[in-house]
């Protein structure tokens, strides 16, 4: 079947043998945005079949792709290579072509943000033009009777950084993916107890941990695996019961009411589909697993069935109940799929009152939102890279980048990333650790380079040297200080082909611009009111091009100390600046 919309001809491939009817309508919205709408349907309920739709556009002018969780693979691959996969627990059915100024060329997106798609876009080498093309019911899916989804097709001469925040918001625009509320709280500077602990968790060191972190201007900690085993292999034998290790929590509700006296928040980590082969309930939910996976000692629990769903309600409302906690970092949601053939087809789905998996996630962790904020209407909820879809947002608030350690350069690309595409849920960094022999002005680059998210913090404080001590504090009272324009102002990442050497964020107010790659002139508007700019780029002299000479520029160290308040003119000025220092301008 072929469809023409504007000068697109798009070409659907389906088995038009089966009973399913196929209807298709075109349309363009005021703003120019092409949209594709696709509708199946069948008398009675049936499998749905495998559908391929396939467009080409001319490649002009287009030099590099986005899409949410490609990292640092924003090359154009030929059109034959393998496609990306989005669900409900993984990425996002976006792509986006634009060229090397950062213009948007095209960007698509597919309203089906539950179950899977696959989707790619690629060099054409025979005809050189970018060939897309998007893939639906690739993988099992329950019987249904309609179905509809609508490809969206953005080709404005826009900033692609516009461009995709123009595609979250359209998300956003559908009831079935409206974003949870985001609290106060969430844009708060937090410790994680992770890389700084692992598994090796003892209450009377986390409080005194949280009473330095607490002076340095941590909100809150998160307590990571661990709390709930006196294992320390790394494995999950021994998740599904959640209940408090006591030899390392004698009191855990007294322990989080210290932690909460300090005035922190208290969340803990719950790997939300594992039973553990050793845990108490491991046969009490014997078939209704999805799969196995021994090299994890854990089983994937299957949450069609109801009583799967409440079991694992019932483990977080209590833990509120009991501990007084706030908020969970539920973890790998990405594991509820199938490991080959779906189990349920071979039983009929019995004792199943959800036939579609993506389903059942869905309704198991809307209802998790659901109940646990009718206990705590400020629930905290964190998600990781890659679960921050649409869908992710309606049950969490915190998108956090995926695990980097002491990875500078990919916590820099994953929380810009997750920003341009997570409208006001709030990002946040991987944990930061760093060698606590390096230079204070090395170790700031950690901090640094997640500057436009909120920073995770992942060392031991009581081990910290002086030094970097000093540098933390003042960073992280920077990023208090400007929290409404790092986090909330006009967001303007440049050329992610390059990993985003600069990156700026504004408001009516001020304006920062953080340099990470040596040698770049950076400009600086008469307009911009209050500016300041980040020398991350581990380099002590940066070139500043100047509308109009400024009234003042004061230089600061990585410690937060002036070092030095030269008179600068307009045009281009080379300045000493320290390694991870700070310049204010007034103009």
């Amino acid at each position: 079947m072929e469809i023409t919309a504007e000068d697109l001809k798009f070409c659907i491939l389906f088995d038009e043998s089966s009973n399913w009817k196929l209807n298709t309508v075109t349309e363009k919205t005021a703003s120019g945005v092409e949209l594709l709408h696709i509708i199946l349907h069948t008398e009675t309920p049936a499998i749905p079949p495998k559908i391929e739709i396939k467009w080409e556009i001319p490649n002009l002018d287009i030099q590099t792709r986005w899409s949410p969780v490609i990292t640092f693979n924003k090359f154009i691959p030929a059109d034959w290579s393998s496609p990306l996969t989005s669900n409900l627990a993984s990425s996002a059915p976006v792509m986006s072509f634009l060229n090397i100024h950062g213009e948007n060329r095209m960007t698509f997106a597919v309203s089906e943000a539950m179950r899977p798609v696959q989707f790619a876009g690629g060099v054409n080498e025979e005809q050189n033009l970018i060939s897309c093309k998007v893939i639906l019911f690739s993988q099992p899916e329950s019987p249904l009777t309609e179905y509809k989804t609508t490809i969206r097709i953005d080709r404005r001469n826009i900033y692609f950084a516009d461009s995709i925040r123009d595609v979250s918001d359209w998300f956003a625009g559908f009831k079935e993916y409206t974003p949870a509320e985001v609290p106060a709280q969430a844009l708060e500077p937090i410790y994680s107890t992770w890389y700084s602990y692992h598994q090796n968790l003892f209450e009377k060191e986390l409080e005194a941990e949280c009473a330095l972190a607490s002076e340095a201007g941590l909100s809150g900690i998160i307590v990571d695996d661990g709390w709930q085993t006196d294992d320390n292999n790394r494995g999950y034998a021994f998740c599904g019961d959640w209940k408090i290790a006591k030899r390392r929590f004698p009191d855990m509700k007294t322990h989080v009411r210290k932690i909460h006296d300090l005035g922190m928040k208290y969340l803990m980590w719950y790997s939300v589909p594992f039973m553990g082969y050793k845990s108490e309930n491991y046969g009490r939910f014997k078939g209704k697993y999805l799969f196995n996976i021994d090299r994890m000692q854990a089983s994937v629990l299957d949450p069609r069935f109801p009583e799967v769903r409440e079991y694992l309600i019932n483990i977080y409302e209590t833990a509120i109940k009991e501990w007084d906690l706030d908020g969970f970092k539920l973890d790998f949601i990405d594991s509820f799929r199938f490991d080959g053939a779906d189990p349920a087809v071979a039983e009929d789905y019995a004792g199943r009152d959800i036939k579609s998996l993506p389903l059942a996630v869905n309704r198991l962790l809307s209802d998790v939102m659901k109940q646990l904020k009718a206990i705590k209407p400020e629930i905290l909820i964190e998600f990781r890279q890659s679960y921050i879809g649409p869908a992710i947002r309606k049950y969490g608030n915190i998108f956090r980048a995926a695990d980097c350690p002491a990875d500078i350069l990919t916590n820099r690309v994953r929380t810009i990333d997750l920003r341009l595409f997570s409208g006001n849920t709030a990002v946040h960094s991987d944990m930061l650790e760093w060698n606590m022999n390096e230079t204070a002005e090395t170790a700031a680059l950690q901090i640094l380079n997640v500057i436009f998210s909120v920073p995770q913090i992942s060392i031991r404080f009581a081990e910290l040297p002086d030094d970097h001590k000093k540098m933390l504090r003042f960073w992280l009272d920077f990023t208090r200080k400007h929290k409404e324009v790092l986090l909330k102002g006009k967001f303007m990442p440049y050329h992610p082909e390059a990993n985003y050497p600069v990156v700026s964020a504004e408001n009516q107010q001020e304006k920062v611009i953080a340099v990470y790659q040596s040698g770049i002139a950076v400009k600086a508007a008469a307009d911009s009111g209050n500016l300041f700019i980040i020398n991350a780029g581990n380099d002590s002299e940066m070139i500043l091009d100047f509308e109009k000479a400024p009234s003042a520029v004061m230089i600061y160290n990585t410690f937060g100390e002036l070092v030095n308040s030269p008179v600068l003119s307009a045009g281009l000025n080379k300045v000493e600046v320290p390694c991870s220092g700070l310049v204010q301008i007034k103009f």
